[in-house]
């Protein structure tokens, strides 16, 4: 069977793997003339992701890439950087309220999906917790007020973020270019053919059998000409700096604006010169918010999470993501809502906003891997 892949991001490389391990013939295409997708990188000296990436080793997608030797040397959380960890929670800086430390305690409580957090949370965990755990999961949604969201979605991945266990993430030394890197190497490896500057304008154009779109969904929804795939997703100013080393926390919680500010270099040196560090800070803008004022925001909290940050700079970068930040679920809807991954007549969608589950970018693995099942016909869609 020959099978065509539209994407060279992660999605794509890994619905490509997945295809030819099923003994398909695969041909992977990227208009962009580097693998990668919103997984790639600045170059060196200072080396940041296009977002916040980490890989959670207690993931259904860490352990496929695992068994099948698609991951590149990484680190873990290293034990001297937990006192550095920090909360941002009414103007200022110290460890998470007391209220929030409970709520996280409570790891059989559930939540429905068909109510907001706001009310949900409110009734449970009181108004001030409740806004400061909605404000810190801005960690992991890039939205301005999670409160509005589905319940169960808010709340599963705040269990998942504060569980107990030493943290789970998993960081790719020398950035996500690495596991882009190998990845790629791997698919090679399996037969996998690669053409990069190869933009995808029409499936006419393509060879007969299924396809993979594995794009974001406003390029799929672009080449597919199907206007039902959207879904809200997060809308966030990022700001990326060297700074000279300084005595900077790891990692800050924001319970006041659902940002963060991470020194990826307490993890990985090999991200920014010699004596530098690597920081990554986010808040998300709000609706009908200037770029400028967002801006203002973000800054007042870098002034309260890094001492003299501004004399120390030696390298900047600012980025505004806006419905690339993976999927958010309103109330009344579940993954299994978001467009879907078979679209009939041989193509099949694979991405961060479709449906399938997991956290952040665990979303794309796993719609990828069941879109490749499903064009292979070893698994009906439907069941990631």
């Amino acid at each position: 069977m020959d099978i065509t892949v539209v994407g060279g991001g992660l999605a794509g490389l890994t619905a490509a793997i997945a295809g030819a391990e099923r003994g398909a013939n695969i041909t992977l295409l990227e208009a962009h003339r580097t693998l990668g997708g919103r997984a790639r990188a600045t170059e060196p000296p200072y080396v940041a992701n296009e977002g916040p990436h980490v890989l959670y080793g207690d993931g259904a997608p860490y352990r496929w890439l695992a068994e099948r030797g698609l991951l590149p040397p990484h680190l873990r959380l290293p034990v001297r950087a937990a006192p550095g960890v920090r909360f941002r929670y009414r103007g200022r800086l110290g460890m998470p309220p007391a209220g929030l430390l409970r709520a996280a305690a409570r790891r059989g409580l559930r939540a429905p999906y068909d109510r907001d957090f706001g009310s949900w949370g409110r009734e449970r965990f009181g108004t001030e917790t409740t806004g400061a755990i909605a404000s810190m999961m801005g960690v992991a949604l890039f939205d301005s007020d999670p409160s509005r969201l589905s319940a169960e979605f808010v709340w599963d991945r705040f269990l998942r973020v504060t569980t107990p266990a030493w943290p789970a993430a998993r960081y790719m030394v020398g950035g996500w270019t690495s596991l882009v890197g190998w990845m790629a190497d791997r698919a090679r490896e399996r037969g996998v053919r690669i053409a990069t500057d190869a933009r995808v304008d029409s499936l006419d154009a393509l060879p007969d059998g299924p396809v993979v779109v594995a794009t974001s969904l406003a390029a799929a929804r672009s080449l597919l000409g199907d206007d039902s795939l959207a879904w809200e997703s997060g809308h966030t100013l990022m700001v990326d700096l060297g700074l000279r080393r300084g005595r900077d926390p790891f990692i800050v919680f924001d319970g006041d604006e659902c940002g963060f500010v991470e020194r990826y270099t307490a993890v990985d040196r090999t991200l920014a010169p010699e004596g530098e560090e690597l920081v990554q800070a986010q808040v998300p803008v709000r609706p009908g918010e200037s770029r400028a004022r967002t801006g203002e925001r973000l800054e007042r909290l870098l002034d309260l999470a890094l001492p003299r940050w501004r004399d120390r700079v030696t390298w900047r970068r600012d980025q505004v993501a806006r419905g690339r930040t993976g999927a958010l679920d309103l109330p009344g809807h579940t993954w299994r809502d978001r467009p879907a991954i078979d679209r009939g007549n041989g193509v099949y969608l694979a991405g961060d906003s479709v449906a399938a589950p997991g956290l952040l970018g665990e979303v794309a693995f796993t719609s990828a891997v069941a879109a490749a099942e499903a064009a292979t016909g070893r698994r009906p869609v439907g069941t990631p």
